[in-house]
């Protein structure tokens, strides 16, 4: 495998967007959220002294929201890597103008790009499944908007759309809406490359191994365990214009040092 004989040294990072980038599921023993956001920070962390790590993202926030409350923040931090990954929710609502989202996206790309050394966008990953068939046109309609500012804008796109292994069921939660631990440890390792480390995980790619299909009884239980405490819940905020995420701050809101703690991969 070859090497990258000239690392970059990036110094600062900053994650804008919604639960993805919040870190959902990926839950620690303290009830708190880690997700790749986190895992990526520590691992530069650990090569550059100094460095520094905000988290602006709130679940549940459409692209207006992050446009509006999240973005000028990070473009006055002016850090060496900004993250933005943002319009996911907005396509899985019932109604959904996906014009005034690529523009609403083009806007947030457009501030955030002259503010970094590296502006890093994201093809999210989606969960076989339902859900996705439903709703591909409007992500994938999303994404090559991703594709266009990134062209545009000199900045990164990471494919997770594209990588079969994280479109696995088993790497997602039980609410069937956000990633494992695992998954996310895999969304760090795609960032880490893109950004131009060398692998520490060159298969995060690869498919989990076969294993044998859950029963049809522990199916249907799977099925009501779902609706009962996931879906029901969601379609109710829907229907009364609330979220997930009202009233909760950001996660890590200041640009400061990033302390490693055990909880942090060696």
């Amino acid at each position: 495998m070859q090497t990258n004989p000239t690392p970059p040294a990036y110094t600062s990072l900053v994650a804008v967007g919604d639960s993805f980038t919040e870190g959902m599921s990926d839950l620690l023993p303290d009830g708190s959220y880690r997700g790749w956001a986190d895992l990526l920070a520590a691992r530069m962390a650990a090569r550059t002294p100094g460095f520094r790590y905000a988290n602006l993202a709130v679940r549940g926030k459409l692209i207006q929201q992050i446009v509006d409350e999240q973005v000028p923040l990070a473009a006055a931090m002016r850090p060496d890597v900004i993250t933005l990954v943002g319009g996911l929710n907005d396509t899985l609502r019932p109604k959904c103008d996906m014009v005034r989202v690529r523009d609403l996206l083009t806007e947030a790309v457009e501030r955030l790009a002259p503010n970094c050394e590296r502006l890093v966008l994201m093809r999210s990953p989606g969960r076989q499944g339902p859900v996705l068939d439903r709703f591909r046109p409007r992500m994938e309609e999303l994404f090559a908007c991703v594709d266009e500012l990134a062209a545009k804008h000199d900045a990164v796109v990471v494919d997770l759309y594209g990588a079969r292994s994280l479109g696995d069921p088993r790497l997602w939660d039980v609410d069937r809406l956000h990633l494992t631990h695992e998954g996310h440890r895999r969304v760090a390792e795609a960032v880490w490359q893109a950004l131009g480390h060398d692998a520490e995980d060159a298969q995060w790619r690869t498919p989990l191994a076969a294993t044998p299909p859950p029963g049809w009884g522990a199916r249907r239980v799977a099925d009501v365990r779902f609706t009962r405490q996931y879906l029901l819940p969601w379609i109710a905020r829907r229907l009364t214009g609330r979220s997930s995420g009202d009233g909760l701050p950001a996660k890590r809101p200041d640009l400061l040092p990033y302390e490693l703690t055990q909880e942090d991969p060696a």
